[in-house]
């Protein structure tokens, strides 16, 4: 096994780490923000690093030809969740959900 081998592999491990825990977090944050605007967009933040930095780390792993598909997959990723969250959250705002920020105390 060469130096760069085994580079490669360390590499790896902490993306697919940093995934995981970008992913653990975004799931916190999916139960326990208060409201569809902090959820969405801790999980849209959240799941597109963790997706990528997995994808990543599958891709340093792969051979050529299934890294480039998994690069295309995370470009896919990182224009269609932020893309998702928003028209999720248009749609809150227009069926009359507040954001808890513009909520009053005769709100409650």
């Amino acid at each position: 096994m060469t130096w760069l081998r085994i580079a490669v592999d360390i590499l790896s491990i902490i993306f697919l780490l940093g995934g995981l825990f970008f992913l653990f977090v975004g799931t916190f944050g999916l139960l326990r923000l208060p409201d569809v605007y902090n959820r969405l967009h801790a999980t849209t933040k959240c799941d597109t690093l963790g997706a990528g930095l997995i994808l990543l780390s599958l891709a340093l792993q792969s051979s050529l030809a299934i890294g480039i598909r998994l690069a295309l997959l995370i470009i896919f990723i990182l224009v269609t969740n932020p893309t998702a969250a928003h028209v999720i959250a248009r749609a809150a705002y227009k069926t009359g959900i507040v954001p808890i920020l513009s909520r009053r105390a005769s709100d409650d």
